[in-house]
């Protein structure tokens, strides 16, 4: 099971061991290699502290237990709380000026901040908060460009999005929305290529090079707006993909610390589809 989100695409994240069944335990009727089919009148244990071979780490409960919904829930709302703080505070005291320069540089610390979380073999709580504050700076100065030029857009967005990932949610419980490789392959495809285009153009960008692929406002083109359609098609697909993984890891008993990744990965998905349903509403407002 892979995600197509930077923060889950990992090769151990949540993955039970090749052969084993659910919660990391052998399938019925299995034996771990090379241990001996029990005789009658001998217990049918493993020996005391001894893993069996091929078990995955995590497939005994450590220190922390196991990743719970609740889990997620919790760290889901510290990382986005941390978030909306540190993007408030930047929306009501950044000067107009500065808005610019701030975007630019937390959306560069940013993307690399998530690059050294998703990369890192176990997830530091930390480097999660560090990345909520800087991209809350982001969001807090993106969203003040926008709201200068549109008054009101900002509490549209946020409701937007709110609204979007509840909605995505409740079709993928109440639909049971299975994710098929096919599906993941393809959206996967399409979030690489879309990364891609995005730093392309932030390099033409900074260059002084208008592509017409990201714009604000009714006279960004068309396609800008089919652009930004693209990228929250993939936005709600991430979502679907994430919760999915979510419930797989939760099935699959990853280890208590795991939770901090789910929340972290879901703050990435939520930011990039508020940026993209502010960028939508901005396309039908007018100056």
């Amino acid at each position: 099971m892979r995600s197509n989100n930077p923060v889950f695409n990992r090769p151990t994240a949540f993955q039970p061991a090749q052969g084993q069944g659910y919660g990391g335990q052998p399938s019925y009727g299995q034996q771990p290699y090379g241990q001996p089919q029990p005789q009658y009148g001998q217990y049918d244990q493993q020996p005391y502290d001894q893993q069996p071979y091929g078990q995955p780490e995590y497939s005994q409960q450590g220190e922390g237990g196991f990743m719970t919904i609740d889990d997620v829930i919790t760290k889901s709302a510290i990382t986005m709380g941390v978030l909306v703080l540190a993007a408030a505070v930047t929306f009501m005291f950044l000067p107009v000026s500065m808005i610019m320069p701030a975007v630019i540089v937390s959306a560069l610390v940013g993307f690399v901040t998530v690059l050294f979380v998703s990369l890192r073999r176990r997830v530091n709580p930390a480097a999660v908060l560090a990345y909520s504050v800087i991209e809350g700076v982001f969001i807090g100065a993106f969203s003040k460009l926008f709201e200068t030029l549109y008054n009101g857009i900002v509490v549209q967005a946020i409701f937007a999005t709110f609204i979007a990932a509840g909605v995505t949610l409740a079709a993928y419980k109440f639909f049971r929305i299975k994710v098929g490789n096919q599906f993941r392959k393809i959206i996967t495809i399409g979030t690489i290529a879309a990364a891609v285009l995005m730093l392309v153009n932030f390099g033409f960008a900074l260059a002084g090079i208008n592509l017409g692929i990201r714009g604000i406002g009714p006279g960004a083109g068309m396609l800008a707006i089919v652009v930004s359609l693209i990228c929250l098609f993939l936005a709600v697909a991430n979502l679907i993909l994430d919760f999915d993984y979510i419930e797989q890891g939760i099935a699959q008993r990853a280890p208590a610390s795991e939770s901090w990744r789910a929340a972290f990965g879901l703050t990435v998905t939520m930011v990039w589809l508020y940026t993209e349903l502010l960028r939508i509403l901005s396309y039908f407002r007018s100056n």
